[in-house]
């Protein structure tokens, strides 16, 4: 169970992680839609694990990569953000959040059950 004091720093590291993208993403990625779906703080406050989804993307585990290779520099970036309101800037892990596709594959296989009424005789 996280603390009051993680979910508070996890949802700064969310924002702020978010509004980057929003202002220089295709620095980062290119042209992928990246949304940041959720973000998580170890105890110590040292590590930051980033949840992404990525759309308009053949293949998301390299735009994942793409961002582990620069993340000194979105941590950077991110420090200069939050300098003010965080004692340390933790190292960023990114991670692709597929939990979207999983509720849609779910959701396929509910659509193509074949449920007979009550009523109708089971034999």
């Amino acid at each position: 169970m996280d603390s009051t004091r993680q979910n508070k720093f996890a949802r700064l590291i969310q924002k702020e992680i978010a509004d980057l993208f929003q202002k220089e993403g295709s620095n980062f990625y290119g042209h992928s839609f990246v949304t940041v779906t959720k973000a998580k703080v170890t105890p110590d406050l040292s590590i930051a694990r980033i949840y992404l989804s990525i759309f308009k993307d053949k293949d998301p585990n390299a735009v994942i990569n793409h961002l582990k290779h620069q993340k000194h520099l979105i941590r950077k970036k991110l420090g200069n953000k939050i300098k003010n309101q965080a004692r340390i800037i933790p190292e960023l892990e990114f991670y692709l959040d597929d939990s979207l596709d999983y509720a849609e594959k779910i959701d396929n296989i509910m659509k193509g059950l074949h449920i007979p009424p009550e009523g109708e005789n089971q034999e």
